[in-house]
């Protein structure tokens, strides 16, 4: 008979069956982007991304409430900022919009 025997090498070790295995998406492999800008009641549709917004940081509390609640585990901040500069000074100033961004995510987590 051929083959004489199994060629299993792919299937011997957990890590490499895990390499090989089909690709399976679950709830808990998503990361959902948010666009965060300066301003208060800012909703902004984005044209090239249905169903997204740019977001200001008040109305960031009960976005976090909805991804909660559909299971999903982590989110990717993206900060629109107020003034930009060759050097990009917003991204890591104490007060920027991302950081307060992430205030406002973990004042909601916490309750």
């Amino acid at each position: 008979m051929f083959p004489a025997t199994r060629m299993r090498r792919l299937r011997m070790h957990p890590r490499v069956r895990d390499l090989v295995r089909e690709t399976s998406l679950r709830v808990d492999d998503f990361i959902l982007p948010l666009f965060v800008r300066h301003g208060e009641g800012v909703r902004n549709p984005i044209a090239s991304m249905p169903g997204q917004f740019q977001l200001s940081v008040d109305q960031l509390p009960g976005v976090v409430r909805e991804i909660d609640a559909a299971g999903i585990p982590a989110v990717i901040l993206f900060g629109i900022p107020e003034h930009k500069d060759a050097t990009g000074s917003d991204a890591y100033c104490d007060h920027g919009i991302v950081q307060q961004a992430i205030q406002a995510i973990q004042a909601e987590s916490s309750r």
